[in-house]
């Protein structure tokens, strides 16, 4: 059988292409367990994983929990919000204590850029990224690209634009590494102060119309603006965000051709995108959710076999 490059998962820039086919492939079967009617595998049966969240998180925390007992692992839950690291103990003491219990894999969401690989020089476990601050969200790039993967039939050739909030954005840098990985070019729009001066050097496009930008994507993926990453504010209002940056269903009408609609949630109904569009045939961000199981399950499934 194939297998990882990598141990860890700890962002999209650490794996390959063979990496991210292997983990499609996977998921294509897991997504066939979804859907019977009983959903579980004993895959996992004698691996303990910890999910620690040192960050709020609902979707991405139940997503992989739900991964995880899908493939019959046992699971430790851990929100650092109401934890001991709020009386100031260290992240190596909070895993030590973890690993301490015996766990195998550690799933792991941290405010800091880097925590994961920092993690990951320091205990035994196989750690996956839930997302590191503002820096990576390697699941959320995987689950997007398979989505687009199941709509367009590939991701080599086809053109996505990423829109919104780029700058405060780990869905963007992962998204941008998996697609360029894959053979799709890659275009972010929004308002100059929420691009990075670097993200050109990465070889992607720059377009602040966002009419411009929808006319030649295939993919939309539509961000929320972070309000709760910004120390100040880097435009006027959310009206005026919501008119130069929202897509309504009008202006999808317009454009020469059909585009696909994505956002990785929460979904901030009515600035970025209306709840007409957000629930429309063009959108497949329900898909996006389902399709989240699938990939979590078979990240967690390919390293795990790793462990063994």
């Amino acid at each position: 059988m194939s297998e990882l490059s990598v141990n860890h998962l700890l962002g999209i820039k650490y794996i390959n292409e063979k990496d991210i086919q292997l983990i499609f492939e996977t998921a294509d079967h897991f997504k066939e367990v979804i859907n019977r009617p009983i959903k579980k595998v004993p895959s996992l049966r004698d691996i303990t994983i910890a999910n620690l969240f040192f960050e709020n998180s609902t979707r991405t925390r139940l997503s992989f929990e739900l991964a995880e007992k899908r493939l019959s692992a046992d699971v430790v839950n851990f929100s650092a919000a109401s934890s001991s690291v709020k009386k100031g103990e260290t992240l190596i003491d909070t895993v030590n204590n973890i690993l301490a219990m015996k766990v195998d894999m550690v799933v792991m969401r941290h405010p800091n850029p880097g925590a994961g690989v920092f993690l990951s020089k320091h205990i035994n476990a196989s750690i996956v990224n839930a997302g590191d601050g503002a820096h990576e969200h390697p699941t959320q790039a995987l689950l997007d690209s398979y989505s687009i993967r199941e709509r367009l039939g590939d991701v080599a050739g086809k053109k996505v634009v990423i829109v919104g909030d780029i700058l405060h954005s780990r869905v963007a840098l992962s998204n941008i590494y998996a697609l360029q990985l894959q053979g799709a070019e890659v275009m972010v729009c929004g308002p100059k102060t929420l691009i990075p001066k670097y993200i050109e050097s990465l070889g992607v496009k720059v377009e602040t119309n966002l009419k411009k930008a929808l006319e030649w994507c295939d993919v939309a993926n539509m961000l929320r603006v972070q309000n709760e990453r910004m120390e100040i504010s880097y435009f006027p209002s959310t009206r005026e965000y919501t008119q130069q940056y929202g897509v309504t269903k009008s202006l999808l009408n317009n454009l020469s051709k059909e585009i696909v609609i994505m956002h990785p949630g929460p979904i901030n109904r009515g600035v970025e995108i209306t709840s007409e569009v957000a629930d429309s045939n063009q959108a497949i961000i329900l898909d996006q959710v389902q399709n989240g199981v699938a990939i979590r399950m078979a990240v967690i499934y390919l390293l795990a076999s790793k462990i063994k």
